[in-house]
């Protein structure tokens, strides 16, 4: 991993595929659920304009407020 790399992944989830295209924060959420198959049209329709952008933002709220999320969405029963 290169520092630059390293440093990108603090601040957001990063996926480099094999032939070298890197993706960041949402579209990266985006490419691992086209890849594990989940919903795959709605996948490639969230990479367009206007969704991607709702996307985005959506990534960076609970990203910012992981903790917040977290109390709530990951429960131990």
């Amino acid at each position: 991993m290169t520092p630059q790399l390293r440093e990108q992944a603090r601040r957001a989830i990063q996926v480099v595929t094999s032939d070298g295209q890197q993706f960041a924060a949402g579209r990266a959420i985006l490419f691992v659920l086209e890849e594990i198959g989940w919903h795959p049209r709605l996948a490639r329709l969230g990479r367009h304009r206007p969704w991607i952008w709702v996307i985005e933002l959506g990534y960076r709220i609970v990203a910012r407020f992981r903790p917040f999320f977290g109390r709530f969405l990951f429960r131990a029963e």
